[in-house]
Order: C-alpha cells, then structure tokens, then sequence
C-alpha cells in the first residue's frame, strides 16, 4: 500500500516593491523575499536590482502578463509540493494593473493560501497628498487604447460622484487628458504626480482645462497618475456659462481687456481646455 501523499501547500505572498525610494520596502518583505523559495517577477532584470541591493539570493523566475497563462499553472504546483511563492512587480502592489492578481485566483482556486505584504502603492499615495475628496473614490488604472471601449467607458463615468484615478504612461498623458477634457469637461479639478517617491516628484494640481494646457507645452516626463474630481451638478452649472464663448470669441475679449495675441492664445486655451493648435486653428477658420 502507498503512503498517502500528507505534503502541506505551500504559500503565495503578493509583495509590494519601491514605486521610486528603495527605503519604501518594508523589513518584513525583505525577510520573506529572503526565506522564500521563489520570487515570480513581472521582469527579472529589473527586480535583479532590488534584490541585490538588499542582499536577497532567493531563485528568481518570470511571471509577466504574455506568459503568465503557461507560468501561473506552473507556479501553482510549486505550492502545492509545498514551496513558498512571492510574486512582485516593477513596482507597487501586484495585482494592481498586473498579472500577480492572475496568479492570487489560480492560487485560491487551488487551496492554496495567499498573503499580503503591504507598502508602496502609486494610485493610492497620489490620491492622499491630491487636496481631492478621499472618502469614495474608483480605480480605473490605464484607460482601454480602443478609441470606442474608451469612449464607452469615460462616458458611464463622467456623472459618477467620487474622485477618480488613472495611471498613464508619459507619451499618452497628452492624449488621455484630452479624452478626460471632452468626457468630463475641463472645469473638473484634477491632479497629475509624477516621479512619487523619487528627488523630482511632482504634483501638478490644476483643472483638467489647465492641464491639458499645461503639457500641451510641457513635454510629460516619468509615469503618472491623473486623479480628477468626481461630479458634482452644482460646480458643473457654475462652470457652464465659461463655456460659451468661441476661441475666437474668446481671443478677441481677452485682447479687449488688453492682453496680447499670443497671451490671450494662452489665456484661452486655458479657460477653454484645449490646446493652443485648436485655438490658433480655430483663428484660422473665422
């Protein structure tokens, strides 16, 4: 007769890593990282960095979103024979926008128990130091790159009321902000932080309007979050009237009142949420 097989299951752990500052790591997910069996990497030569900074010689292997419907299984039945799994991102939580949460159901469907190791955490560090409201708020991560699931999207939440957040990369900030700006309006309040963490960190608070403006001379730098107040009917009636006028229109009051071409380009762009190209165009056009 066989000895029934009595081995334990092992252990998943979803690490959070720096988002920017090293000293973001936690002592307790130093000491797991080093006692494990396994770390599973959204990208090996990256974490190869982190660990070696802090002395961690535990075997590493990937575990990303093109290969993760082949590597999860495989991660499965290594905690099942009962090794213990830590799965970690570029930086953050895992799960979040990432394959680890791919990883956590495959776990749990398995028996297998999954365990936090809390700490950095980019959406939810950029929404405490924003200024907006904290109390309700809704995590879309990155926007769909489909023009039509986009539109769908930002159109069943334009008239939700808590605050919202978004990660974007720095060569499609220009763009999502002007679907933001269309969807939303551009006298939302919002925020964008780039660089959290690091020596050139950055909160830029402004209305959608403004940012838009912003960057359509500022070339975006680093990885963002954008964290834009929810709706709110009595500030959208206030903000109506802003919207009347023309860039045209509004170029020539602005000259009116004494500024110059170029500033009351400037100025218009800003109030009315568009790029100073839609402005000079739209001067083109009259």
């Amino acid at each position: 007769m066989s000895e029934e097989n009595t081995t334990k299951p092992g252990l998943l752990y979803l690490s959070a890593t720096p988002i920017g500052n090293l000293e973001d790591m936690t002592y307790r997910s130093v000491r797991i990282l080093g006692e494990a069996d396994l770390i599973a990497a959204e990208d090996t030569r990256h974490s190869r960095k982190l660990l070696s900074h802090f002395d961690i010689h535990t075997p590493l292997t990937s575990y990303h979103e093109h290969n993760k419907l082949d590597k999860g299984p495989e991660l499965v039945e290594h905690m099942l024979a009962g090794r213990t799994v830590v799965c970690i991102s570029d930086a953050g939580l895992p799960g979040i926008s990432d394959p680890g949460a791919h990883l956590a159901m495959l776990a749990i469907e398995a028996g297998i128990q999954v365990s936090p190791l809390p700490g950095a955490n980019a959406a939810l560090s950029a929404l405490i130091c924003s200024g907006l409201d904290t109390t309700a708020f809704t995590f879309y991560g990155f926007l769909p790159r489909t023009g039509k699931k986009r539109r769908e999207l930002l159109e069943r939440i334009a008239r939700r009321p808590e605050t919202l957040i978004f990660y974007e990369a720095p060569h499609h900030l220009k763009g999502t902000l002007g679907d933001l700006l269309k969807a939303l309006g551009p006298h939302r309040r919002a925020v964008t932080a780039r660089e959290l963490t690091k020596a050139f960190e950055e909160f830029n608070r402004r209305s959608l309007g403004e940012l838009a403006a912003y960057y359509d001379e500022h070339e975006p730098r680093g990885e963002f979050v954008i964290i834009v107040e929810g709706f709110d009917l009595n500030n959208e009636v206030e903000a109506g009237p802003k919207q009347q006028l023309t860039p045209a229109e509004l170029v020539a009051k602005l000259e009116r009142e004494g500024m110059g071409r170029k500033e009351a380009m400037r100025e218009a762009a800003k109030q009315l949420g568009i790029s100073r190209r839609d402005v000079y165009q739209a001067l083109l056009n009259t």
